[in-house]
């Protein structure tokens, strides 16, 4: 059940639509002119007697948090829209509210991830990953939304959002949501995932339903290996109240003196680099904690002390960062004395089990000041990230089909044993390469490693957001820059979560003689370029690579990308003068092949919207189809807005969040909202355009955010090859049929389930679809 919140009054005269609270009927003014309607593994599992390595603690933002990258971006988009005044296509006042609310729309995102948890036909261990993905995204969006929003409202800085709610609105439907959805992931664990696992020989279990072999044999384990490592922290008039790092599992523990007859309470941290469960027997695995909280190991920690209680909690803190680039002369020792800082940020959540003792939930409640609406009750275990490891277990039997992906057909050397020469073939044609069906290490990783090797190559230069921990993207650069050519790597050293290893990999280049700049001041460097100079003869030649994701081989095998490779100079010219920008003094805003944010990216896509206006008027094709991961920039939304009044054909497929209300007579009738999730990550962007006949297709690194049009530096290239142009189209329309299993978006912010034809069979999944095609045409080029 939705909270309920009153529909805000009538400003000026002007209608509303009412917040995306409820599946109230949504009106706007009549128009002159009617709206055409368009229908990883992670640790080895270990025995208990060997080492407590069983199955590896999933933290966040290491590689297994590589999945947890399913969540959208959600940094702040707090930029001001006037949103009175906004004309429509026929000239009225475009209805205010008439945009659905970003963090309601981020818990229906991870809503879907929970559906797919609790899908029968989704195998039996992916599901267990689906539930560590779940939590794993909500306590980053804690961690950063829940956690701004508070800092706003504390500081009195926030205002009332695009959807027309007030801040504490939004957060009081925060928390009632969030509550919701954490008992329904609750129960999911608890009464399908667990037994069903339990029914394939992979038993959870507690404590009590260990047997007596088991639990001698973990009492071992115990004092050998966790023991040490424990530190109980006493809580009386000589020992404050400690502190509580986020995320950390914590045992609040009541001990009575037996001699004095005094109670007291202390805490035990489980340490975060432990394994989450452990093996007790094989196929069986038990929480951590209960072995810390059995009655035999309590009284090892608190000898001649009687153990009263425990009880188990968790802690989300505020670890957003906050540098004042401006004022920061050094910005990598800036962003290091931040990173500092971030483990102290205010809670913003608590858990605890729903069975803890009402005086103890008391003491942590005033001890850590955390309001009662900010507490989580749940069964135990708490913390289910820990699924990710139970996930990697080696059945596959229980898992996807696995799928290995082939190299390009355009890059692929059929005649011979020995790598292929990409220059060649780039000289050939442009390549597109869609990931994880094409392999990201024989297309991308190769190009730059040829590039590293290859002594006719002058310089390299690259863009690093995100890399893997022992990338071959970075030995690759040090490799050339070691061989005497000149490597510049841009480092976005505050790419949330990865500064601290971006501030290692950013050191390990500048040794090794790279050029490593960060990018410009009080922006993030988020574009995904690669630009490879090459003597061949009398003339230089620049070979370039344009993606939408990360230079990250391992993540590349889990998440959906699109890549452009191609010697076309003008694309070449272009990521030359980007670099010049980006690593020296430039103000050049405009380029032959590229939108670049933040100057010309957001006008530049607006402008083509509009031009199918005029398309759609003059008779000529006329639609606009997008693929991104967040659409909520109001200016790009109210310009959909405009053409759907027009009668253009609006398809937008959204992995995350959204605020286009689709379907409202007269507003949106010719829009479409979409959302494919799987087991890949869709993120990918296409901005594809009618054009008249023409279709003009662009991709790239940027969602329509705030943050990414006006904070961070983007770029999107257009394709020119038609034979791309029209598999990306395909690609868009497959995505976008109603013969593809997905979710479709509601005016009234709901987003509902299509995984079912009429006859009751599963619709067609566009993952499995591009799978079985690279299966048959191992090489092919077309997405």
């Amino acid at each position: 059940m939705q909270p309920a919140v009153p529909d805000p009054p009538p400003m000026n005269g002007k209608l509303r639509l009412t917040p995306a609270l409820s599946d109230a009927p949504i009106g706007v003014p009549a128009r002159k002119n009617g709206a055409m309607s368009q229908p990883s593994t992670q640790g080895q599992v270990q025995h208990a007697q060997p080492s407590v390595g069983s199955i590896a603690a999933h933290r966040p933002h290491t590689l297994a948090a590589a999945v947890s990258d399913l969540d959208p971006d959600i940094d702040a988009d707090l930029d001001a829209y006037d949103e009175d005044g906004q004309v429509g296509h026929d000239g009225a006042e475009l209805p205010q509210g008439r945009f659905l609310d970003r963090e309601r729309s981020w818990l229906a995102f991870n809503e879907r991830v929970l559906e797919l948890a609790e899908d029968p036909h989704t195998p039996l261990l992916e599901r267990a990953n689906f539930l560590a993905i779940f939590a794993s995204n909500l306590d980053e969006f804690f961690m950063v939304r829940v956690a701004g929003l508070k800092r706003r409202i504390a500081t009195g800085v926030a205002t009332r959002s695009a959807s027309g709610l007030q801040p504490r609105e939004v957060l009081e439907l925060i928390w009632n949501r969030s509550r919701e959805l954490m008992a329904r992931h609750a129960a999911c664990y608890q009464e399908d995932v667990a037994p069903g696992l339990a029914d394939e020989g992979i038993h959870l279990v507690r404590w009590n339903e260990l047997t007596e072999k088991e639990q001698s044999r973990l009492f071992t384990l115990f004092r050998q290996q966790i023991f040490p490592v424990l530190t109980p922290l006493a809580v009386d008039p000589a020992h404050p109240f400690p502190y509580i790092s986020g995320l950390s599992l914590n045992l609040a523990v009541v001990v009575r003196n037996p001699v004095s007859g005094h109670t007291h309470f202390a805490r035990v941290k489980v340490p975060p680099l432990l394994s989450r469960f452990l093996e007790a027997s094989p196929q069986r695995y038990v929480p951590i904690e209960d072995v810390i909280a059995a009655p035999a190991h309590l009284a090892e920690l608190f000898p001649g002390m009687e153990i009263q209680e425990h009880h188990m909690f968790r802690l989300t803190r505020n670890e957003d960062l906050e540098v004042e680039e401006d004022d920061a002369e050094n910005l990598l020792q800036a962003l290091e004395k931040e990173l500092m800082r971030r483990r102290f940020g205010p809670p913003v959540r608590l858990e605890v089990e729903e069975s803890i003792d009402r005086n103890v939930l008391d003491l942590l409640v005033r001890e850590l000041k955390i309001s009662e609406a900010e507490v989580y009750p749940l069964p135990g275990p708490l913390d289910l990230t820990g699924l990710f490891g139970i996930a990697a277990l080696d059945r596959p039997e229980l898992k996807y089909p696995k799928f290995i992906a082939g190299t390009h057909r355009d890059l692929a050397e059929v005649e011979s044993a020995s790598a292929p020469d990409i220059f060649a073939a780039l000289r050939e044609r442009d390549v597109l390469l869609h990931h994880p069906y094409d392999s990201f290490s024989t297309s991308v990783q190769a190009f730059l490693e040829q590039a590293a090797a290859d002594p006719d190559v002058l310089a390299i230069k690259q863009t690093l957001y995100r890399t893997s921990g022992d990338s071959p993207i970075v030995d690759a650069l040090i490799d050339a820059a070691e061989s005497g050519k000149q490597v510049l790597v841009l480092v976005e050293i505050k790419a949330r979560f990865d500064e601290q290893a971006n501030i290692k990999w950013a050191r390990k280049l500048e040794e090794a003689g790279c050029h490593v700049v960060y990018g410009l001041v009080g922006l993030k460097t988020h574009c995904k370029l690669s630009l490879v100079v090459r003597q061949e003869g009398e003339s230089l030649v620049r070979y370039s690579h344009v993606g939408t994701g990360n230079y990250h081989p391992k993540t590349a095998r889990l998440y959906e990308d699109l890549g452009l490779l191609t010697a076309k100079q003008e694309v070449g010219a272009d990521l030359s003068d980007l670099f010049n920008r980006l690593s020296g003094y430039s103000r050049r805003e405009t380029y032959r092949r590229l939108l670049v944010a933040p100057k010309s990216l957001r006008d530049g896509l607006i402008s083509r919207v509009n031009k199918e206006i005029q398309h759609h008027r003059a008779g000529r094709p006329a639609y606009v189809r997008i693929k991104v991961n967040s659409m909520v920039d109001e200016a790009v939304v109210d310009s959909l807005y405009r053409a759907s009044q027009a009668g253009v054909p609006v398809d937008v497929w959204v992995r995350g969040i959204c605020a286009v209300r689709p379907g409202v007579a007269g507003l949106s009738e010719t829009i479409r909202v979409r959302s494919v999730l799987g087991r890949f990550l869709e993120h990918s962007r296409v901005f594809a355009f009618g054009n008249g006949g023409e279709p003009e297709v662009w991709i790239g690194s940027a969602d329509m955010m705030h943050r990414n049009l006006d904070r961070r530096i983007e770029a999107l290239v257009r394709v020119t090859d038609p034979a791309h142009r029209a598999a990306l189209n395909r690609l868009l329309e497959t995505g976008m049929s109603d013969t593809t299993a997905s979710w479709h978006l509601g005016a009234d912010g709901n987003w509902t389930r299509h995984a079912l034809d009429p006859e009751g069979q599963p619709l067609r999944n566009v993952q499995e679809m591009l799978i079985d095609a690279r299966r048959r045409r191992r090489g092919t080029a077309t997405p």
